[in-house]
Parts: structure tokens; sequence; C-alpha cells
């Protein structure tokens, strides 16, 4: 696996494992870990928006083709 970051980003790294006391490769994985869960999160709540819009409909719409 080749990873390469931009000049911003590593500067932060930089910074910041001086600041945390912590290794560049646990503030990696903890910063992914979090995208990760970002991303899940986004895609759930687009699955749950999807289904509600497939399956959202008024009262009369519902009715409307019903004979009773």
């Amino acid at each position: 696996m080749n990873i390469s970051i931009n000049q911003d980003n590593y500067e932060d790294l930089d910074i910041y494992k001086e600041i945390l006391k912590k290794d560049e490769s646990t503030m990696i994985n903890e910063a992914l870990q979090l995208y990760f869960q970002t991303q899940q999160k986004k895609l759930l709540e687009q699955d749950i928006e999807n289904e509600n819009t497939m399956t959202n409909l008024s009262y009369d719409e519902f009715w409307d083709d019903i004979e009773v």
C-alpha cells in the first residue's frame, strides 16, 4: 500500500504528534476510524431517506386505487 498526504496534513500531523504525544500511525488510525464511522452513518441515513421516499405515501395516494 502506498499512501501520500499533502503538505498541510503532514505539518498538522507533526504538530499534533508533539501536542498529543502520539505517534503518526496512531493518529492516522484514529482519524480513519472516525472517517469510516462518519461515512457509515451517512450511508445509513441515505438508505433510510431512500426507503422513506419509496414508502412515504399520503393517505389519498395509498387508497386511490383500492376499491372497497
